[in-house]
């Protein structure tokens, strides 16, 4: 029998304010379009050169790596069956101030990939259509989503699921071209250089790549962000992160395969890189001519543009929401629609500043690679504090005797993890580093207001959300 999830945020002095009316396999639908299957696509060219021709073995990697942090969500997911993603798991699992600069850094993620998402799908467009700007195709991606998420949650997921058909099928129809056109001889044939090349392999070269590639992977996690929305039993979080994940990743790693044995000049890509962001449609050129490569770049302009822009607007509103109802951000941005059950301010406010975003680092040349640096950072430093608190909450504070779960799997979670942040870009460090510290201050101005997060665990007090009211 089904678990009914209706009453478990109440234990937590909350209220049912979100529509609970997402299945399973919206869930996992969402996770797949979050994550965009032809992701890859659009970043081919920067990870081919950063792992020296390796992609395959990149994208392995980053499988591997994002398939620990899924476990360590779902294992906090049924803890905490709630809205807010890691600031409410670190929160509540180790403390409210370390989820909160949890939630700041995933902020630097769930903020900035709306706007990152919308300028790769209008440089996309333009490139097709150059006689539209892509400030206009930048506006036009923003007003559509809006309307989309502003209707509700059960709009976004019926678009969801066409979305992720019509990507499938162009995957589909590359990866068939493309293993054709491979034993035709077209390309460099089949071998194994894209997983591996003993004359470019080196642990550094290759971890410093899956920093580039987890950006194809991060918004599995997005799918915690709609706890308060699932229908079915909180497993179901958890279950639907892990399969999309892996899902997801066998498709990274077969289309990239195909892919980097089909580029027409690798050599002179590891060397000279991929400025204009068009290797993968050369590659698809390569296997049936120009057709084919405009069909992968629309692709990849929807997917991005639309499809998963989407889904990161709506994941963004409800962290947005989580932590404004707990009187971490203004309290405006916990207002919810009387009928759509939409968080409505957090999501105009996204779409706002996902505008402004796309529009200033469209006017810079470094704009799409400074974008993705700070994402990836992001992200990857509130997975760290996810480690951490299932090993707090679990083994420290309850005492449990599930090593595998709640100590072994965090703990190679959180050192692979470490690992590729060490071999992040250097810039992505720094203002990674500096936006932390603004997180700092964020905290501190809150303590000295007299706002200090405080999340309590069970209803034996009242939350800061139940004070608000």
């Amino acid at each position: 029998m089904t678990e009914s999830p209706t009453h478990d945020i109440e234990q937590y002095g909350y209220h049912q304010e979100l529509h609970r009316s997402l299945s399973f396999g919206d869930l996992l639908v969402y996770g797949l379009v979050f994550m965009v299957p032809i992701a890859p696509f659009g970043i081919f060219g920067g990870v081919f050169q950063g792992s020296g021709g390796m992609v395959a073995l990149a994208y392995a990697i980053g499988m591997v790596a994002m398939m620990f942090t899924a476990l360590s969500y779902s294992q906090m997911s049924r803890a905490f069956p709630m809205a807010g993603s890691v600031y409410t798991y670190a929160g509540r699992g180790i403390a409210a101030p370390v989820g909160f600069l949890s939630g700041w850094m995933i902020l630097l993620d769930y903020v900035l990939v709306p706007g990152l998402l919308y300028l790769i799908a209008g440089v996309a467009m333009n490139t097709l259509f150059s006689s539209i700007p892509v400030w206009a195709w930048l506006v036009g991606f923003v007003v559509l989503n809006t309307a989309v998420n502003y209707a509700g949650i059960e709009l976004t997921a019926k678009v969801n699921k066409v979305m992720l058909v019509a990507e499938l099928i162009v995957l589909a129809i590359f990866i068939v071209i493309g293993i054709v056109a491979l034993a035709q001889g077209k390309g460099r044939g089949f071998d194994f250089t894209p997983i591996y090349n003993g004359d470019t392999f080196s642990l550094s070269l290759v971890f410093g790549a899956v920093s580039i590639a987890v950006l194809s992977f991060l918004g599995f996690d997005g799918i915690s962000t709609l706890a308060e929305e699932n229908k079915d039993s909180s497993n179901a979080i958890g279950r639907s992160m892990v399969a999309a994940l892996l899902l997801a990743g066998v498709l990274f790693i077969v289309q990239t395969w195909v892919a980097s044995l089909l580029v027409p000049h690798p050599g002179r890509l590891i060397s000279q890189g991929d400025p204009g962001g068009t290797a993968f449609y050369d590659a698809a050129a390569v296997a049936s001519g120009a057709w084919l490569a405009k069909v992968t770049a629309l692709a990849t302009a929807i997917a991005w543009g639309f499809a998963n822009s989407l889904v990161a607007q709506a994941a963004t509103s409800r962290l947005l929401y989580a932590m404004a109802r707990d009187r971490q951000l203004p309290s405006f941005l916990a207002k919810i629609h009387r009928t759509k059950g939409v968080p409505v301010n957090a999501t105009l406010l996204v779409a706002v500043v996902s505008l402004v975003l796309g529009l200033y680092f469209d006017s810079r040349d470094d704009g799409i690679s400074l974008l993705s640096t700070l994402v990836n950072f992001g992200a990857l430093t509130a997975f760290l504090a996810l480690h951490v608190s299932v090993v707090v909450h679990f083994v420290v504070r309850q005492g449990s005797s599930s090593y595998v779960k709640h100590l072994v799997v965090p703990v190679i979670g959180f050192v692979i993890l470490a690992y590729v942040l060490v071999n992040a870009q250097l810039q992505a460090k720094w203002l990674g580093l500096i936006w932390f510290a603004a997180g700092l201050l964020v905290l501190a101005i809150l303590v000295a207001l007299g706002r200090r997060p405080d999340l309590t665990l069970d209803d034996s007090a009242p939350t800061s959300h139940q004070e608000a009211r």
